[in-house]
């Protein structure tokens, strides 16, 4: 029965993607706001209510290692596997921009996690954990990418000329379908979290496997959805930005929100995770810089899922 819900609302799910990019994109023309603007808010928050919802509940319940394993897990499975898909249906360009700027800081959060994180080897506490206190960096951090998008909005071009697909709707049903997509996501995102363990169980595998995998790439497909069907409308641009917001919001806002609901306890084992996320963040800076500049081609999108599965492979030998 499991599976089956999952298949039918993974099928709801696409539909809903589909709709998602095309009613943001209609409230952009409509107030002739960027594309990029709509990739880095609109479309990039729906899809990470997922993880929101996840980690809410994960603290709320007291199992707070989910919170950390599920947006570790979730921003690799971006990188390493929803580019990858999104690739193999049109190859994705990116701007300039966003090599040099919107990448970096995605690179960014994941090194400030890593030394937040790190409170016995740094400052020789007692524990590692991320506090309420740490809060106050995580939306600073926050706060200043918010001003950098405010600035993209007033300096980028509103209208492009890939925007020919879009038909503009009434503004009142954009926002209605929005909201009907935050909630069914978060009442998804509860229904993972109860049974995150029970798989677990099932498989004999550890909950930091499960969280950085299963529930990882569970919340994780709203991104999957929404760029690929960006990549199949041509909009690259989304496809691209959708995914390195994601990161960016899972942190900074997301880890923000649940450690203020309860400290996060952070194990010295979720290092390596942590190093893996740098490590997927700088491949996708590489393979955007060195080869064929800006564009992420097939062949490249096979090198990453095949990074992924080498790491998914790593995790269930660790747990055995």
């Amino acid at each position: 029965m499991v599976y089956i819900l999952f298949l039918i609302w993974f099928v709801i799910l696409i539909k809903w993607a589909d709709l998602l990019v095309s009613w943001a994109s209609s409230i952009a023309l409509k107030f002739k706001i960027p594309a990029i603007v709509v990739g880095l808010t609109i479309v990039a928050f729906g899809t990470s209510t997922p993880e929101l919802a996840v980690n809410m509940f994960s603290a709320l319940d007291w199992k707070t290692d989910l919170a950390i394993w599920n947006i570790l897990g979730s921003n690799i499975a971006n990188i390493l596997l929803i580019l990858w898909v999104s690739s193999i249906i049109y190859p994705l360009r990116a701007q300039v921009s966003t090599i040099f700027k919107e990448i970096p800081f995605a690179l960014l959060w994941v090194i400030i996690l890593l030394l937040m994180a790190n409170d016995v080897l740094i400052d020789w506490w007692a524990s590692n954990i991320i506090s309420r206190i740490d809060w106050f960096v995580f939306i600073g951090f926050f706060i200043v990418f918010l001003y950098y998008t405010f600035c993209i909005a007033k300096t980028a071009d509103s209208k492009s000329n890939e925007d020919e697909w879009i038909s503009e709707m009434a503004v009142w049903k954009s926002i209605l379908f929005i909201i009907i997509w935050l909630t069914g996501l978060t009442l998804w995102g509860k229904w993972i979290v109860d049974w995150a363990v029970v798989i677990a169980k099932w498989f004999w595998l550890s909950e930091a496997v499960i969280g950085l995998t299963v529930v990882a790439v569970w919340t994780s497909l709203p991104e999957l959805a929404t760029s690929v069907v960006a990549a199949m409308k041509k909009q690259t641009d989304i496809a691209i930005w959708n995914v390195v917001w994601s990161n960016i919001f899972n942190v900074f806002w997301i880890l923000w929100l649940t450690s203020i609901i309860k400290p996060l306890p952070f194990s010295a084992s979720s290092n390596i995770d942590t190093l893996m996320a740098i490590f997927a963040t700088l491949i996708l800076f590489l393979i955007m810089f060195i080869w064929k500049k800006s564009v992420i081609e097939k062949w490249q999108g096979i090198l990453m899922i095949m990074m992924y599965f080498t790491y998914i492979w790593y995790l269930i030998l660790k747990s055995l």
